[in-house]
């Protein structure tokens, strides 16, 4: 009886998949590639900027005379990906505003210095002379308030919601609120009561000389609140804590 050995074919496949998933894992990429990229002005087109992606319109990004109406007008190549995003090396944390601007000539800039600076150097790096000139009155403008003598504290006084709110948005600093509706209470002409209006009182004065300049702080004198004192506390926009 003769022994028989049987030969067992070799699947590679799986060599294959383990293959290709290790090359993604040690960053291996698709293929990206130099394109002149020019159309209709209603042609849209796909902008990875940072990893932040936007869809817009040929129309809209050659608009101004600027770096971008240079890229998508065919006057200079740009780098796309294998799906066809046009990749910009950027951080795309505000190129939002810059589309904006581009699409309505002006933009409404935050009530914050920092995120002012940083829209202004983005619009630099993209040679948008308008925006520029927009951010740096902004700025002109706010080194003017820095001038203000040492202890002078701005109290905005708000009577309505609707001014609460757009306060409250327009800012990226904290926001302490503090309501007085001293004619809400029918008791307002006792001592106790006008005791706790006081030091409530004098507790916000205190923290608005010393937390100016990092908390915004705000005083309701309205009316459309049932509380007669009451304070607030937002952060990013939310309100996160109440106290009454």
């Amino acid at each position: 009886m003769s022994d028989q050995t049987s030969v067992v074919p070799t699947n590679r496949s799986w060599e294959i998949e383990v293959r290709r998933v290790g090359e993604q894992t040690m960053g291996h990429t698709q293929p990206q590639r130099l394109t002149s990229i020019s159309g209709p002005g209603s042609q849209y087109v796909k902008i990875n900027v940072g990893g932040s992606l936007h869809y817009t319109t040929i129309s809209t990004l050659t608009k101004h005379d600027s770096m971008l109406r240079a890229m998508f007008s065919g006057r200079m190549e740009v780098l796309t990906d294998h799906e066809g995003w046009v990749l910009i090396d950027r951080g795309g944390k505000h190129f939002p505003a810059i589309l904006n601007f581009l699409r309505d000539g002006t933009i409404a800039l935050p009530d914050c210095r920092q995120e002012v600076c940083e829209i202004l150097a983005e619009s630099k790096y993209y040679c948008i002379q308008g925006l520029a000139d927009l951010c740096q009155a902004w700025v002109d403008a706010a080194k003017k308030d820095d001038v203000e003598p040492v202890g002078v504290c701005r109290v905005p006084i708000i009577a309505t919601k609707k001014e609460a709110d757009r306060l409250i948005n327009s800012t990226c600093r904290p926001v302490v609120k503090l309501l007085l509706n001293r004619h809400n209470n029918k008791y307002s002409y006792t001592h106790q009561s006008d005791d706790n209006l006081l030091k409530n009182l004098e507790l916000f004065d205190r923290l608005v000389m010393r937390f100016n300049e990092r908390v915004l702080f705000v005083k309701d004198v309205g009316a459309e609140n049932a509380e007669v004192c009451q304070w607030t506390f937002y952060g990013q926009g939310q309100k996160k804590a109440e106290v009454c």
